[in-house]
């Protein structure tokens, strides 16, 4: 048995197969353990309140009180890290939900094989023992964006790099560079393939920008957002006098896909001292060693503070590898790269 207290979780899902299922693969560690099991958002806000349990898994789609519901408040009376469970038919609604407060998601197996439920497991647990570090009710507030025209002109390039929190932090940033929306933002966000989509449609309709999940051969455009698919990796690659970008599968080498790894080795490759990129929130390490790539070409690296990042692991390796040039809080980086590219346009 772990010497470490286990980290407790309520399960919250309408269906008993749903929650046999989850509970199976949630203790199959004894570094965690689930405190109990309900079957709707009104039994389950009634448990978390009694129980206190330091993760809840939630499924958005339940009878008498629904997930977003739900969510709101949770965050209000008891804030507590949700990991949401979504089935990829209803992806979209996962940004919402991350909107309200979810801490991350984890998409549901397509078939169920064994195969899926032990990648599920994994990823569950990982994120189960992350969610730890966040700080209670913490969470990206989203203030809202503002519509405005997008100058013709080149474009300057902002690599940005997130995975754990990163939907809402992604969405906070752009809002903030909106009263500068003429840089393209490439965005290498770990997320399934099934999803990204639905999350650059997402973004697409807060404007300023035009986001897109990027294709082979986009052409870099400004007031763009690209965001890696899911699944592949996203580099910018020079063209003659254009930039053009490319979107190759993962080799058994990379444990993400996309990589931020990748995109940012790109950009210091391509743009040089004119490189600028972003670590925002997430797990693992992915980033650090672009990060350092783009110091060592001249460009420069921001990352997101730890007062504010939802988990400081990326920004923090980041920070660690001494690559880091500027360390902000989250609403602070858009107006900061607003400034950036007034001054070099």
């Amino acid at each position: 048995m772990s010497e470490r207290t286990p980290v407790s979780v309520l399960v919250v899902d309408d269906s008993a197969q749903n929650r046999y299922t989850l509970t199976r693969l949630l203790e199959s560690t004894p570094d965690v353990r689930v405190l109990d099991r309900a079957a709707d958002g009104e039994e389950g806000l009634k448990k978390v309140l009694e129980l206190k349990p330091d993760v809840v898994t939630l499924d958005l789609e339940m009878p008498k009180l629904g997930g977003f519901t739900f969510l709101r408040l949770l965050m209000r009376t008891s804030p507590t890290p949700v990991i949401v469970i979504s089935s990829y038919a209803h992806r979209s609604d996962v940004f919402k939900a991350l909107e309200l407060g979810a801490f991350d998601f984890i998409a549901k197996p397509a078939r169920g094989t064994q195969e899926e439920l032990e990648k599920m497991r994994v990823e569950l647990l990982e994120k189960v023992h992350a969610a730890l570090h966040v700080r209670p009710g913490q969470r990206h507030a989203s203030p809202g964006a503002r519509a405005l025209a997008v100058a013709g002109e080149l474009p300057l390039v902002v690599a940005v790099g997130a995975s754990t929190g990163g939907p809402p932090a992604v969405q906070r940033v752009l809002e903030g560079l909106a009263s500068e929306p003429t840089p393209c933002v490439l965005v290498s966000q770990h997320m399934p393939a099934q999803f990204t989509r639905a999350f650059a449609e997402r973004l697409d309709r807060i404007g300023p920008f035009t986001v897109t999940e990027a294709s082979e051969g986009d052409v870099v455009q400004p007031g763009h957002v690209y965001i890696a698919p899911g699944g592949r990796h996203l580099v910018v690659v020079e063209r003659g006098t254009r930039l053009e970008l490319h979107t190759p599968p993962p080799t058994p080498l990379d444990k993400y896909a996309p990589s931020v790894d990748r995109l940012f080795t790109s950009v210091a490759q391509v743009l040089g001292n004119r490189a600028l990129a972003v670590v925002l929130t997430g797990m693992g390490a992915d980033g650090a060693q672009g990060a350092r790539e783009i110091q060592r070409a001249g460009g420069e690296v921001w990352a997101e503070s730890e007062e504010t990042a939802v988990v400081f692991g990326m920004p923090g390796e980041a920070v660690a590898a001494g690559a880091v040039k500027r360390v902000l809080r989250l609403g602070e980086i858009g107006p900061a790269l607003a400034a950036w590219a007034r001054k070099r346009r």
